[in-house]
């Protein structure tokens, strides 16, 4: 049994039994890209779990007759599949091969009990014409081999949230049929944050880089929280054309404990530009190394990691096609030299003029 894939031995005959995320990763670190290590338990390790536990009787008892325009009967009745996802045994050879797994990533990463992102990656991810985006769940900080197997348990659960059943049945996918890959991550720990995009947003022009940047974790850029620092840059010169420094009111930081919290910036830091000159530049070559390995624009989400060192401490965390403009079929403009630039890239993923489905 193959239940460990290392984001290094990834190949593309094996998306099938590690899900969409998986997959991304690593092709990015085939690629050659900066993407922190790690490693996925495959799907071949949901069914030996679910089969050995016989958990499919008790499932379509519960699935059977669902109604799901029932609210009660939705939260009820999932709630009560998550629990005997969680519940079941793990198979005695998964947990090892688990453990031993995650000893290696803090063997290679330097640190006992490294903190680690224990993310989902369903195969359902991969339907061209499903959108399984933010149903299933995501564990940051998770440290110890225990809290990593409880934290794989809760995501394989999170096949039946409410949401991802409900959509499910009304898609008409065989319940059985999707299964859930487990990605096992080290965390970053981030300076500062944010989202690049292989072309201008505003106007769909191929030959700039669009970059969004603000400090701490990015979750306060890709929800609109903050007003990022945003950057223009020349795709073949790499020269920075235009540069906005926003009021960075709040950002998301870990704190001693290992969760993420949010709070107040520092009167010190909230008018300075939370990335440098270099790091711009960094940012924007990868973006653009992914759009070339990829074949067309990408939506990259990076950051600069605390624990690295200067001139090497920018790491990709996702690409995706972006799908705004190149669904409208953008024509190919040229940088302008000057003008005002919008105060948010990320604010036009969310108009009703630049609607992205995930």
């Amino acid at each position: 049994m193959t239940s460990i894939m290392w984001f290094e031995s990834y190949w593309d005959g094996m998306r099938s039994e590690v899900g969409g995320k998986a997959s991304s990763l690593g092709e990015m670190t085939g690629a050659g890209l900066p993407v922190p290590p790690g490693f996925a338990l495959t799907t071949e390790a949901f069914r030996t779990c679910r089969d050995a536990a016989d958990l499919d009787k008790s499932l379509a008892r519960l699935l059977f007759g669902l109604d799901v325009a029932d609210l009660a009967m939705v939260q009820d009745r999932c709630s009560s599949m998550r629990d005997a996802v969680r519940a079941m045994p793990m198979d005695a050879a998964v947990e090892r091969s688990l453990r031993i797994a995650y000893a290696e990533l803090g063997r290679r990463s330097g640190t006992d009990d490294v903190p680690v992102a224990v993310r989902s990656s369903a195969t359902s991810e991969d339907s061209p014409d499903a959108s399984f985006a933010g149903e299933h769940d995501t564990y940051l900080w998770v440290r110890g081999s225990d809290a990593v197997v409880d934290a794989v348990r809760r995501c394989w659960a999170s096949l039946f949230t409410d949401r991802a059943t409900c959509y499910r049945v009304e898609m008409g996918y065989d319940h059985r049929s999707t299964e859930m890959s487990v990605v096992v991550q080290k965390m970053v720990r981030p300076v500062a944050a944010g989202v690049a995009f292989t072309l201008n947003p505003e106007d769909g022009d191929r030959s700039a880089i669009a970059i969004d940047s603000a400090w701490g974790f990015g979750e306060a850029v890709v929800s609109g929280e903050v007003t990022p620092d945003n950057y223009l840059v020349d795709k073949v010169m790499f020269e920075i054309g235009r540069r906005t420094i926003s009021r960075k009111e709040h950002e998301y930081r870990l704190t001693d404990h290992d969760t993420v919290e949010k709070a107040a910036v520092e009167e010190s830091r909230a008018t300075v530009a939370s990335i440098t000159d270099a790091q711009i530049v960094a940012i924007a070559r990868l973006a653009r190394a992914a759009e070339r390995h990829y074949g067309c624009p990408q939506d990259v989400e990076w950051a600069i990691d605390a624990d690295l060192p200067e001139g090497s401490n920018v790491v990709l965390l996702q690409a995706r096609p972006e799908t705004v403009w190149s669904k409208l079929g953008a024509p190919r403009a040229t940088v302008a030299p000057a003008g005002d630039f919008m105060s948010s890239i990320v604010a036009t993923l969310m108009s009703p003029l630049h609607a992205q489905e995930d």
